[in-house]
């Protein structure tokens, strides 16, 4: 495709003014990105991970509602509100406690368990430390939604800055070879091929993590569609229900519905009554398969709080999975450290696409200014001649 020149002076505008405008931020995301690739593994080098202590394979599970039941004798004035599995790190179980039901989402206490004991492992604390400060300032800079919908804004700044770079790049490198840089020229032009062409091999990389940091920062949005489309149709029955009197149906036989109802799938999250992702009736036990792919999908069921019965069970909605398989994407966590590593490689590259745009944009700008400052004295001295 052959640009006119109208066409390429509007893609270089497109292409200068999106990279700077968002050049300053994806720096600060690229760097905190960086930690964030190999975050279980800078937790467990920091003892930050509970684990549950070695014991033959055929150890039998204790009652859920006795494991419960020995973590909230942690903090016996709190309600527990989420219940946590990991397949990272198995026989552990995490609830999240707070002093109530409807507290605000970031108001949470954590207590881990041995499954199988009930024994406490750790009273984990998720609001503090290095990498909690390093996700809060990847993720939202400390600025709540307001903080994510803008660095939202910023990653689709990126994305069109890549696009206009290779409507740029096409053209140019059609006079010359790929991947050709200029060292025998000026800096300047040394730095603007090893740009494109870094730019160029990071393409694929950059785009797949900008599109997935823009769909992660409206995971409120998707999330809020979810409760208000989906999850209203699966507790319409029970909307005019009066609330649930005297203690709930066993958690435990609440656990044994949900399998029974998907047996080749795992339980990941269980919210308890009243929480924001089910209803004042329903345990929602959040289920997901046991393959690298099938583990992002999450399927929902309902299980009535009273009788301990299933009511109903779904798969999520497109725009929710789609939510699910970018979250894991977007840090690389789908091929275990090789596919880690090669994300932060390309996380450094990137680091220096952009800080050589920047020098770019200001050795343009220097250059311009000296042109015009000759321009100036030349007329200074043809005038002072005539």
């Amino acid at each position: 495709m052959r640009l006119s020149n109208t066409a390429v002076r509007i893609w270089f505008s497109i292409h200068k003014w999106t990279s700077l405008i968002c050049t300053l931020f994806l720096f600060m995301l690229c760097l905190t990105g960086l930690p964030l690739i190999f975050h279980e593994e800078i937790d467990h080098l920091m003892g930050k991970e509970p684990e549950a202590p070695v014991m033959p394979a055929d150890t039998p599970r204790m009652d859920l509602d006795k494991v419960l039941a020995a973590g909230q004798a942690q903090r016996p004035h709190d309600v527990i509100r989420y219940v946590f599995w990991s397949e990272d790190h198995p026989n552990v179980v995490t609830m999240s406690l707070a002093d109530s039901i409807d507290a605000p989402p970031d108001v949470a206490y954590f207590v881990a368990l041995d499954e199988r004991t009930g024994e406490v492992l750790d009273q984990p604390r998720f609001d503090e430390g290095f990498m909690y400060i390093v996700y809060k300032l990847h993720v939202d800079m400390f600025a709540g939604i307001g903080g994510k919908l803008f660095l939202g804004l910023m990653g689709l700044l990126f994305v069109f800055s890549i696009v206009s770079g290779l409507m740029l790049y096409g053209p140019i490198m059609r006079k010359y070879d790929f991947g050709m840089v200029r060292t025998e020229k000026s800096r300047r032009l040394k730095w603007l091929d090893l740009h494109s062409l870094l730019g160029v091999v990071t393409v694929v990389w950059a785009l797949v993590v900008g599109v997935t940091g823009v769909i992660n920062t409206l995971s409120e949005t998707v999330l809020a569609l979810w409760q208000m489309g989906q999850l209203a149709e699966m507790t319409a029955p029970y909307k005019e229900a009066p609330p649930i009197a005297g203690p709930l149906s066993s958690f435990d036989d609440a656990i044994a519905a949900s399998r029974r109802a998907a047996p080749d799938m795992d339980v990941r999250i269980v919210a308890f009554p009243g929480t924001m992702f089910t209803s004042q009736h329903h345990y929602a036990v959040f289920m997901r398969g046991t393959t690298p792919w099938t583990s992002r999908m999450i399927k929902p069921a309902l299980i009535d709080a009273q009788t301990g019965e299933l009511t109903d069970m779904r798969t999520m909605p497109w725009y929710v999975n789609t939510l699910f398989v970018s979250q894991p994407l977007h840090f690389g966590d789908y091929g275990g450290l090789p596919l880690k590593i090669l994300w932060a490689v390309f996380d450094i590259i990137t680091l220096v696409v952009l800080g050589s745009g920047l020098y770019l944009w200001f050795a343009r700008r220097k250059a311009q200014g000296e042109q015009l400052t000759r321009r100036e004295v030349v007329a200074e001295e043809v005038t002072s001649v005539s």
